[in-house]
C-alpha cells in the first residue's frame, strides 16, 4: 500500500465540519476507507470573556482550512477536489503538498505506530469503549488506522466491529 500524507483542504469559511462531514459520507459510500484515513477540523480550546463571565469554549485553529491522512491518488485527489465546499488543496498550482512531521507536531498529530503483538485469528478481549469486556476473533489489522476488525456475537450473528489497538489485549 502507499504512503499516507496529511494534506491541507481549502474550503470556503464556515463549511469546514460541513466539508469534514461530505468527505466522511463520500469515503463511505466509495468504500475509500484504506485510502483516505483520517479528516480533521483541528479545534483549540479558549476562555472567553463576554458580560464579565468567563467560558471555555472550542474554536477553529484555521478557519477555512480542514486537514486529510491520506494516500494521494487520482481517486482520492478527485473525491476531494470535487466535495462541495472545497476551494483546493494547498500547494502550488494544483499539485497538493503533503504536511511535514514539524509541522504536525504543533497539531497534536501524532505519527508514531504502537507496537502490537497479536495477529489475525488471535482471541482478544476488548479493554475499553462500548464493547468493554467483549471477546473476539481478530479478522483484519488495519496498521494505518491502527485498529483491528473483530467478529463479535450480537444478537446471535457473528458481527464484524473496529476496535483500536489501544482497546484490546490478546487472551
Amino acid at each position: 500500500m502507499s504512503e499516507t500524507n496529511w494534506y491541507v483542504v481549502h474550503t470556503y469559511s464556515g463549511y469546514e465540519n460541513k466539508v469534514k462531514a461530505n468527505i466522511e459520507k463520500t469515503i463511505e459510500n466509495r468504500h475509500l476507507e484504506d485510502q483516505i484515513l483520517e479528516v480533521r477540523v483541528p479545534m483549540q480550546d479558549v476562555v472567553e470573556l463576554k458580560d464579565g463571565a468567563s467560558r471555555q469554549v472550542s474554536k477553529k485553529m484555521f478557519p477555512g482550512y480542514v486537514l486529510i491522512n491520506m494516500v494521494m491518488n487520482d481517486d482520492t485527489w478527485y473525491v476531494v477536489r470535487n466535495t462541495r465546499g472545497v476551494t483546493g488543496f494547498v500547494g502550488p498550482g494544483s499539485k497538493p503538498v503533503p504536511l511535514t512531521e514539524e509541522e504536525m507536531r504543533p497539531l497534536g498529530v501524532q505519527s508514531d505506530s504502537v507496537q502490537i503483538d497479536f495477529a489475525e485469528g488471535d482471541n482478544v478481549v476488548v479493554t475499553g469503549g462500548v464493547w468493554k469486556d467483549t471477546v473476539g476473533v481478530i479478522q483484519a489489522i488495519n496498521e494505518n488506522k491502527q485498529s483491528v476488525t473483530i467478529n463479535v456475537d450480537l444478537f446471535g450473528r457473528e458481527t464484524p466491529v473496529e476496535i483500536s489497538f489501544t482497546e484490546i489485549k490478546k487472551m
